[in-house]
C-alpha cells in the first residue's frame, strides 16, 4: 500500500485536529459534543440556524449534567468554546474528519455527501452516521471513495460507547484504522461490520420493535405490559415500545422502509399503527407523544 499523508490526531496543521459534523439534530449534536469533550476543535454545521441554536443549548445542558455528576472535569463553557456553529458548508473545508449526520432520507444524504466531497481535501475521512442505508451505494457520491465509511453512533451519543464501523468494497484499511483509532480516542468501542442493510443493530432491532407494535396493535397487551415483559423478563433496560419512542417513530419507520425495500422481507414492513402514529405527528419523545406521553422541553 502506498504511503499516505496523515495529519496527527494530536495536531492539525500546527494546531488541533478539526472535526466537522453536518447536521445538528439529536445525533449530530451528540457527535459534536463527544469530540469537543475530548479536546478536538469541532465545526457543527446545519442549514437551519434555529437548529444550530437548539444544538448549542442542548449541548450545554448535556455538558452541565455530566459536570454535575463528575463525569467530566473540564467546565462546560470551556468545552463549548471548541465548537463553532455554522450554517455554511464552506466552513468544513480544512477539516480532518467530516461526519454526515443529516436526516435518514436518501436524497438528503446523497446531496450532503456530494457537497462534502466537493469541499474537502481528497485525503479527509468522510463518514456517514446512517443507520440503514448501503455504504456502497452512498460511496458513489463521494470522490476518492477509499476514504469513505459508515460511522454509526448510538443515542445518546455522549453515553453509549458502541459505534458500528461499516466499510464499503472500496474503503481501505488505512482509513478504516484511522477512523477506528479516532473513535477509541474519544472513548468509543467500535465493532466492524459488513455493508448489509441495517448492519447488525437495526437488522436485529427493527423486527423486534415491529413485532412489539403488532402485539400492541392486536390488543394482546398494553404498551406498559409489553415493555415490562422485556425489562423484567429479558433484562432489557428499555422495552421495545419505549425504545421506539426514544429513537423516534418517524426514524423507525424510515429504517423499516429501507430494510423492506432492500430485503423484500415482510418482517421489516412498517405496521399500520406505526404509520398512523407518524402521519398524525405522534413521533415519540421529541413530539411529546407516541406509545406514551412526554413533557417536551421548550
Amino acid at each position: 500500500m502506498p504511503r499516505r499523508r496523515w495529519r496527527s490526531f494530536n495536531g492539525h496543521r500546527g494546531g488541533k485536529l478539526k472535526v466537522s459534523v453536518i447536521g445538528s439534530g439529536t445525533m449530530g449534536r451528540g457527535i459534536g459534543q463527544i469530540f469537543a469533550q475530548n479536546g478536538y476543535d469541532v465545526n457543527q454545521v446545519d442549514v437551519d440556524q434555529t437548529a444550530l441554536n437548539m444544538a448549542e443549548k442542548s449541548i450545554l445542558e448535556s455538558l452541565n449534567k455530566l459536570y454535575s455528576k463528575h463525569a467530566i472535569s473540564e467546565s462546560p463553557e470551556d468545552i463549548l468554546k471548541r465548537i463553532n456553529f455554522s450554517d455554511s458548508m464552506e466552513s468544513v473545508r480544512r477539516s480532518d474528519l467530516v461526519i454526515e449526520a443529516v436526516f435518514e432520507k436518501l436524497e438528503i444524504k446523497t446531496d450532503t455527501l456530494s457537497k462534502i466531497s466537493d469541499t474537502v481535501d481528497k485525503d479527509v475521512i468522510i463518514g456517514t452516521n446512517t443507520s440503514s442505508i448501503s455504504i456502497n451505494f452512498l460511496s458513489k457520491y463521494v470522490r476518492n471513495p477509499e476514504r469513505f465509511l459508515g460511522i454509526h453512533f448510538f443515542n445518546p451519543v455522549p453515553i453509549m460507547k458502541l459505534v458500528e464501523v461499516v466499510s464499503s468494497e472500496l474503503t481501505t484499511e488505512f482509513y478504516l484504522k484511522k477512523a477506528s483509532d479516532l473513535l477509541v480516542n474519544v472513548g468509543k468501542d467500535p465493532v466492524f461490520v459488513k455493508d448489509f442493510p441495517g448492519f447488525v443493530s437495526n437488522r436485529v432491532l427493527m423486527p423486534l420493535i415491529r413485532e412489539a407494535i403488532l402485539v400492541f396493535e392486536e390488543n394482546v397487551a398494553n404498551a406498559r405490559d409489553i415493555d415490562k415483559t422485556f425489562r423484567l423478563g429479558m433484562n432489557h433496560p428499555m422495552g421495545p415500545l419505549e425504545l421506539a419512542d426514544f429513537i423516534g417513530l418517524d426514524v423507525c419507520q424510515d429504517i423499516m422502509e429501507v430494510l423492506y425495500i432492500n430485503y423484500g422481507d415482510p418482517r421489516f414492513k412498517a405496521p399500520v399503527t406505526l404509520r398512523n402514529f407518524v402521519n398524525s405527528g405522534k413521533l415519540g419523545r421529541k413530539s411529546g407523544e407516541g406509545f406514551y406521553k412526554y413533557e417536551v422541553k421548550k
